[in-house]
């Protein structure tokens, strides 16, 4: 007979040191901290894996003492429908909603996208990011990537027409995404999308800051816009229309793979184009995402490749091309 009884909660902090620097429009930095969240009854082991983020005024500490307060309700039967509510959007719901997702799994041997109503899923190809430099700098890494058939090019700074021309120069045949990461202003806006087009950029994420976006809705987009910042869960979608052309839908923004999936389908109701995107984090938090990432336009999974390790039984990468994760690690 299966064992219900209640799984236990526990939550720990791991650093994992980043290959060189991950450089944004915010910030640059050497190491991915994340939270995880484990659950186990003492036969089955669950994890879900977070990535705070100060930009939505999140902290490693305080995700991990989020959590942590909530170990007596999950030992007491606080049950995975009730995370949806006794949590917010964010890093922490993220965590233990996809620790829930794993252990319900391995508890009746049946895989995520099972129990999620959702087809068996397939290998993918995501982008592989440029972090933010020179032109020159970032013509160089971007010809290092150029096997490589989709390209996240960071932007946000002054020079941005240059460093994208750069670029386009250095790899002529690779299809390019931006994300300016909320670095642009209603002022060069236009000046930047017009040198994003004229260096044939597929789509711009998230030009500018989430609190400017209206002007997005007063010109022409040149080049497809994808909103990032500005979009959260489903219920800000609404919002969107008339200003972006696309959603980005992140696991630490949705809250978890439960909101993720309501997300993906209301974009796709919206007639939003859709890109599951990550932070920089292992291939724990990757491999939830790869389940929404079946049926979005852009794949930008390339979190555990911007690490100098990854951890056991990580998903597999095969240049651009990641597999579904092994119940291993999740699912």
């Amino acid at each position: 007979m299966v064992n219900q009884k209640p799984p236990q909660l526990s939550v720990r902090v791991e650093t994992w040191p980043i290959a060189g620097h991950f450089t944004i429009s915010r910030g640059s930095k050497t190491e991915a901290r994340v939270v995880v969240a484990e659950l186990s009854d003492g036969e089955v082991r669950g994890r879900g894996e977070c990535v705070p983020y100060a930009r939505y005024g999140e902290n490693v500490d305080g995700v991990a003492a989020t959590l942590e307060n909530l170990a007596q309700q999950v030992a007491e039967g606080l049950s995975h429908k009730d995370v949806q509510s006794a949590l917010p959007a964010g890093a922490a719901r993220n965590a233990l909603d996809c620790a829930f997702w794993d252990f319900e799994a391995k508890r009746i041997h049946t895989p995520v996208y099972k129990l999620a109503g959702l087809p068996a899923p397939r290998p993918l190809i995501t982008a592989y990011t440029i972090s933010l430099d020179s032109p020159d700098a970032m013509a160089r890494a971007a010809k290092e990537a150029s096997a490589r058939p989709l390209l996240k090019i960071k932007l946000g700074g002054e020079g941005d027409a240059d460093r994208i021309a750069a670029i386009r120069a250095a790899v002529p045949q690779t299809e390019l995404i931006v994300d300016a990461n909320e670095g642009w202003t209603p002022d060069n806006l236009a000046a930047n999308l017009a040198a994003c087009a004229r260096a044939d950029v597929t789509l711009v994420e998230q030009p500018l800051h989430a609190n400017a976006d209206d002007a997005l809705a007063k010109i022409r987009r040149s080049v497809p816009v994808c909103a990032d910042e500005s979009a959260h869960d489903s219920a800000s979608l609404k919002n969107l229309l008339g200003k972006y052309d696309a959603v980005n839908i992140k696991l630490d923004k949705t809250g978890g793979l439960t909101e993720a999936l309501a997300m993906m389908r209301e974009a796709q109701r919206l007639g939003l184009a859709t890109m599951t995107g990550c932070m920089v984090a292992t291939s724990l938090s990757m491999a939830p995402a790869t389940l929404v990432a079946q049926s979005a336009r852009f794949v930008d999974l390339d979190g555990p490749l911007l690490l100098a390790k990854d951890r056991a039984f990580g998903l597999r990468y095969e240049g651009s091309v990641v597999d579904p994760p092994d119940a291993e690690l999740w699912g």
